[in-house]
């Protein structure tokens, strides 16, 4: 690892102060000189293997704000500080009560230990854990801007299906985010130009010809608060992770649903995937081929078959199309047959 230095700062215009000291205001934020660390479950990760080389982290555990840490529950909806560690996330009683989808794709993710560790900011900001990206010894667009893509003609089991370009196939590899994206949450971020309201479904890019370029935030811009809106039916909500092994494994597809139900007619549904595509997922087509249907099996396939229609496979994740689907078709029916 290369040496750094530490800072500590104590409150959040302290620590937008440093980054936008030492970092330039068109940096990407993975490819800035200084970069906020708060569980660094997945940053130093990164520094240990050479793919991220910060001069500087902003340690951000010292910040004294005190509704960083806070999970906030009301009428309105539910407020996550952005500090709130995902252990204490998933254990909260309201957040199962009310979003068991959040809940289970909280519980689902990671270890226990690394759970405690990491931050819920840091969470949905995590990279991908393409092994070509991971082995500096590989070209990779998203590390190295134009040197290419070690994984496209490479081992690409675990690679996207959906959302994919021409310079990059890495999966995104987050469950929280298939949730918040599914419930149309949104991020609040603070930085050098004031305070703003980031769209979940905004916060994150598309690789396209800028695959290093991976979120909307700046790079002296700090996630304070991530708010998902009361939706009184997502108590009918579930997160679905098919996986290699039961636990400590990322997904190789999973859905995030949430239905309002009148009998077995869908008024509304929410779907997000994840293990499949490059960014979080948000399955609109498949939404709207549920709307004002009931849902049985064979418009629970209709609505798979709508979220895959644009699926670009490769040469080893192929599989994924077929297991996406029979994922989404388990959610959806496991979802109607909740108890709520």
């Amino acid at each position: 690892m290369r040496p750094f230095v530490y800072e500590q700062p104590t409150n959040i215009s302290a620590a937008v102060a440093l980054a936008s000291r030492f970092t330039n205001s068109d940096d990407a934020p993975t490819r800035a000189n200084a970069q906020f660390i708060a569980g660094a479950t997945n940053l130093a990760d990164y520094m240990k293997l050479g793919v991220a080389q910060p001069d500087r982290l902003v340690d951000l555990n010292r910040l004294a704000e005190p509704a960083l840490r806070q999970i906030r529950i009301t009428d309105d909806g539910i407020r996550f500080g952005a500090l709130v560690r995902m252990g204490e996330a998933a254990d909260n009683s309201e957040v199962k009560r009310r979003y068991p989808v959040v809940a289970g794709s909280l519980k689902l993710a990671a270890s226990g230990q690394i759970r405690n560790m990491a931050s819920l900011a840091g969470n949905v900001l995590q990279r991908t854990r393409c092994e070509y990206f991971r082995e500096t010894s590989w070209p990779c667009n998203k590390r190295v801007p134009g040197s290419g893509c070690a994984a496209m003609e490479g081992f690409n089991r675990q690679h996207a299906v959906l959302g994919a370009s021409d310079a990059c196939i890495a999966t995104y590899h987050g469950d929280f985010a298939q949730a918040l994206i599914a419930l149309d949450a949104v991020v609040h971020a603070e930085g050098s130009r004031g305070a703003r309201k980031i769209p979940f479904a905004k916060l994150h890019r598309r690789p396209g010809d800028t695959p290093h370029i991976e979120t909307d935030l700046a790079a002296d811009e700090i996630i304070t608060a991530i708010e998902v809106p009361a939706i009184p039916w997502a108590r009918r909500s579930l997160y679905l992770k098919i996986r290699d092994r039961e636990s400590y494994a990322f997904a190789l597809a999973s859905a995030a649903v949430a239905l309002d139900l009148d009998g077995d007619k869908v008024r509304e549904a929410r779907i997000a995937l994840g293990g499949v595509a490059t960014v979080p997922w948000r399955a609109r087509t498949a939404e709207q081929a549920l709307q004002d249907k009931a849902l049985d099996e064979a418009s629970a396939k209709a609505a798979a078959e709508a979220a895959f229609a644009d699926a670009e496979p490769r040469r080893d994740n192929a599989f994924k199309i077929e297991l996406g689907k029979r994922t989404l078709v388990r959610a959806l029916l496991e979802t109607r047959d909740m108890k709520v």
